[in-house]
């Protein structure tokens, strides 16, 4: 059977209402919830699935079902952020260099198989898409990097902004999620470091027509990116599938295929770096 990648999922929310998703959980994994997304997964196909990790333990619990299921899934345990920043809705925060280390380690002992930071913010789209403020420092990105390669671990950081997608690629990330402000100098730091780009259109592409935003801003958003994605191709960048499936607007179970639907209209490639960020995203 042909390899259908979910590259960038949250199998903890449910496409509607964070809040709502995560009351499920607080009190420890509810593996009925878990086990009937994995269900709707190998339903809708999904033979591979990484998690973007969260704050209760869902993803080691859905990692250990996974197999049931027919689904090699991947997973950071939880999400890394500095304190204060964009991501506690997703896992740890940290504000000293030893805190941090100590939340790559604690991952490492959980079973993570990659390490998940935080870079970034969030795009503004009541401002035009500007980016949140917020996330790491460039010293503190290298020592996660070094520490994760130290474990045998790769890391996968959330990123928008031109500024934010450099530092997280020099100091080594492994992909690049989201990556919305791709400029020229990115996707030369992109192809240098042989690092992958998993852009999620959906979650800005099922937007339009809601209502919520301004269509104008999203579709200029989205325009950027298309554009960067084909200069991505045309430079040999890896760009892997990932829907954000879970997030608002995105169906858990169906993004993927939206989102592989929308590379293929842009003429963009995808199967090969699917295959080829599972390899690289377990440990080694």
């Amino acid at each position: 059977m042909a390899m259908a990648a979910e590259c960038h999922g949250h199998i903890f929310l449910d496409g509607v209402d964070l809040r709502r998703a995560s009351a499920l959980h607080r009190g420890g994994p509810r593996e009925d919830v878990i086990r009937a997304r994995l269900a709707a997964l190998a339903a809708a196909g999904v033979t591979h699935y990484r998690d973007g990790g969260d704050p209760f333990g869902v993803t080691l619990l859905a990692a250990r079902l996974a197999p049931e299921y027919g689904i090699d899934y991947r997973t950071p345990a939880f999400a890394i952020h500095r304190r204060g920043a964009y991501g506690a809705a997703f896992g740890q925060s940290y504000e000293t260099l030893p805190e941090l280390a100590a939340l790559v380690a604690r991952a490492a002992e959980a079973g993570a198989d990659f390490i998940k930071v935080m870079v970034s913010g969030l795009m503004d789209f009541a401002k035009g898409g500007a980016v949140t403020p917020g996330g790491p420092t460039g010293e503190e990105l290298e020592k996660l990097c070094r520490l994760a390669r130290r474990e045998g671990l790769a890391v996968m950081a959330h990123v928008n902004g031109p500024a934010r997608i450099a530092l997280a690629l020099e100091a080594g990330v492994s992909s690049v999620e989201h990556g919305y402000g791709m400029d020229a100098r990115c996707l030369a730091l992109l192809r240098e470091k042989g690092a992958f780009w998993v852009p999620t259109l959906t979650p800005v592409a099922n937007l339009l027509g809601r209502g919520l935003f301004p269509d104008a801003v999203l579709q200029g958003i989205l325009d950027r990116q298309y554009a960067a994605l084909r200069q991505a191709a045309a430079l040999g960048v890896s760009v892997a599938c990932g829907s954000d499936a879970g997030a608002g607007c995105v169906p858990p179970a169906e993004g993927f295929r939206q989102e592989s639907a929308s590379l293929a209209a842009l003429g963009v490639e995808h199967a090969e770096a699917d295959a080829a960020l599972f390899s690289r995203f377990e440990r080694r």
